[in-house]
């Protein structure tokens, strides 16, 4: 499976630009936090918010949830698209972890 492109947010005042994408890491960040893929949508109004806020932890750990929440609002929120985009990133960082049934660099022996 490819792994979906990352999302690019430029601010035309700042010009900075923000990627948006996780890793096993951000997921493991938002799992400890509460936040659960399967179910965020029950909650509309903060969990689209909370999804939009992990996405910027890979690449902008710097970048606080008020300042997210602004960029949010700025966008008037996110696009189905956008908001599939986000759930297809979480999920590959997911599915990384080893589904293809062998291992190709380990240097731990494993017996059964």
């Amino acid at each position: 499976m490819d792994r979906p492109n990352p999302i690019k947010i430029t601010d035309p005042d700042s010009g900075e630009t923000y990627t948006l994408d996780f890793d096993r890491a951000t997921v493991k960040f938002a799992e400890q936090r509460g936040f659960n893929i399967m179910s965020y949508k029950e909650r509309l109004e903060t969990g689209i918010s909370d999804l939009f806020f992990y996405a910027f932890r890979k690449n902008h750990k710097n970048v606080a949830r008020d300042k997210t929440d602004k960029i949010l609002a700025d966008m008037e929120g996110l696009l189905p698209e956008e908001i599939a985009r986000l759930e297809e990133l979480y999920a590959s960082s997911v599915t990384s972890l080893n589904t293809e049934g062998e291992r190709k660099n380990s240097r731990m022996k494993v017996e059964l």
